[in-house]
């Protein structure tokens, strides 16, 4: 088995487990403040332990939002898989480390907001990704284009090329008589509309973030 250490970005820092920034004065005072002559310098005790955990706790909120997400253990098979769909990104200038990311995002191996539910891990297949690439290409998005789509909306590559990119774009030249230039725009501003899957018409489903009510 082979390990692959995925990147990771402030979207893997679970804010609810992060310590506290302002701490609580009485958590950190081991002895009463008596008056008299050693008042003051009980107060100056006070602050400089408040101020130095106050520290420590930025130091460790940073340390946890910028380091590295656990292994990935993939298989053999499975390495050269997600190495192959890399090459899908060859002609961009992309880095491993964003290629990765792109990838995991994509199919459940870091988590993203965008799927809602946790997403079932997979392993991505290169034809597939490289058919939407492809189709994008034909829609007018330039590589340039898609560089910038793939940072805002990675998971586009997870997307059903069939059930969901074709079908929406459908719907935009259909019912929104969106097409050519106007379609470009619209996909460069929000191309998270190609993974939209629901209409909930203001009776919500739960499935806010691929939902047509955000367009």
């Amino acid at each position: 088995m082979l390990g692959i250490s995925l990147p990771s970005t402030s979207l893997t820092f679970d804010s609810g487990t992060h310590p506290r920034i302002f701490p609580d004065l009485e958590s950190y005072s081991s002895n009463p403040i008596s008056p008299g002559a050693n008042f003051s310098h009980a107060i100056r005790i006070e602050k400089k332990q408040l101020f130095s955990t106050k520290l420590l706790s930025c130091t460790r909120w940073k340390t946890h939002s910028t380091g590295k997400t656990p292994e990935i253990v993939l298989s053999d098979d499975e390495t050269k898989s997600w190495e192959a769909c890399r090459q899908a990104f060859s002609g961009f200038e992309f880095t491993i480390e964003e290629q990765d990311k792109i990838l995991g995002k994509a199919f459940g191996l870091v988590r993203s907001p965008y799927w809602g539910e946790e997403r079932e891990k997979i392993i991505p297949n290169f034809e597939e990704i490289d058919a939407i690439l492809d189709y994008l290409r034909g829609l007018g998005l330039s590589n340039d284009d898609i560089s910038k789509v793939l940072k805002k909306f990675p998971e586009v590559v997870g997307c059903s090329l069939e059930d969901e990119l074709k079908t929406n774009v459908e719907i935009l030249e259909k019912q929104w008589s969106i097409k050519g230039k106007s379609l470009r725009n619209v996909l460069l501003r929000n191309p998270k509309v190609l993974g939209y899957i629901i209409d909930c018409k203001g009776d919500c489903k739960a499935l806010c973030t691929r939902c047509w009510v955000r367009f």
